[in-house]
């Protein structure tokens, strides 16, 4: 089957990039279902367009075609009911996607592929309140979805190899970079992996052994700077899977196993230092510097995604 027609739910910043990411391809017409279509919902596309225009990533040409590729309405009959694909991003309550899911199931085409854009959440129990669960499947981009390439294909109990062989392929085709995720597990490939890793940085500011600016320059400027090019199982490899043993075989009872959440972090939210959000988490934040790391992260990930195919 091929995809032409996608709708986006939910108009936050997520739908709002999804929206763009999918109109960036001259094949794909969008609608954004708006709870509130009589303001235009497409303000955040619009910044997004400007700034990666202002970066010379996009010609002028391209930033006209995406709005004009984006509709939105309120109306969730209307949104859905010619889609080749609807993926919803809304809020991350079970109950509130099952109901959405169950909603929107009669009034699709059959043919329609259903996804979710949950990170952490099980695609099956999502599906749970559909009749035909073969074509419920998770697409978790990651934010912002316009310079991530990464969406993690997530399978579910159900989830039928065409349903995932035709959203893996059309992702592609859109200048994405899918992955599949066969099993329907927390989290699923990416999220586990980071958190694993916040697992540890947490308990390593938490037992004294550096702060939090020097864990983050430690990872910053080690390893994190060769992950973009060098995936962790091929160091594995080059280094050799015999060394790669020796270490894990010293290091890994020493690593952090904790299966409750860091009781730093836990205190931190229990005095309301939630960190950009408050000016104050691990580190000390003011508007200026907020305002700066957003700016940085944004503008060198359109530098590196610009030539990424």
């Amino acid at each position: 089957m091929a995809i032409k027609r996608v709708t986006v739910l939910g108009s936050g910043l997520m739908g709002c990039g999804l929206a763009q990411v999918f109109a960036m391809h001259e094949d794909t017409q969008v609608i954004l279902r708006s709870r509130n279509a009589k303001e235009n919902p497409l303000k955040p596309v619009e910044e997004n367009l400007m700034l990666l225009h202002s970066k010379g990533a996009i010609t002028k040409d391209v930033f006209e075609g995406v709005l004009s590729r984006i509709a939105f309405t309120d109306d969730l009959v209307m949104a859905v009911k010619e889609a080749d694909l609807v993926i919803e991003c809304v809020v991350e309550d079970m109950v509130v996607k099952q109901e959405l899911f169950r909603e929107i199931e009669p009034l699709c085409k059959p043919s329609a592929i259903l996804a979710t854009n949950t990170s952490v959440m099980s695609i099956t129990e999502i599906a749970s309140k559909t009749i035909d669960k073969t074509r419920v499947i998770g697409a978790h981009f990651w934010n912002p979805p316009y310079l991530i390439p990464l969406v993690e294909v997530i399978k579910g109990e159900e989830t039928s190899l065409e349903v995932m062989d035709t959203l893996f392929d059309y992702l592609k085709k859109i200048g994405k970079k899918p992955v599949k995720c066969m099993k329907d597990v927390p989290g699923f490939i990416a999220n586990r992996l980071q958190h694993a890793i916040w697992r540890e940085a947490f308990s390593i500011v938490e037992n004294g052994i550096a702060d939090a600016a020097t864990v983050d320059e430690a990872l910053r400027y080690g390893p994190g700077l060769r992950w973009p090019i060098l995936g962790i199982l091929e160091n594995a490899d080059m280094i050799g899977l015999d060394l790669s043993y020796n270490i894990q075989n010293y290091i890994v009872k020493y690593l952090e196993n904790s299966h409750e959440p860091s009781k730093l972090l836990k205190q931190h939210v229990d005095e309301g230092h939630l960190g950009f959000k408050t000016g104050r988490g691990y580190q000390m934040w003011s508007p200026e510097q907020i305002q700066a790391s957003n700016k940085r992260l944004r503008e060198y990930l359109i530098e590196v995604t610009k030539n990424l195919k």
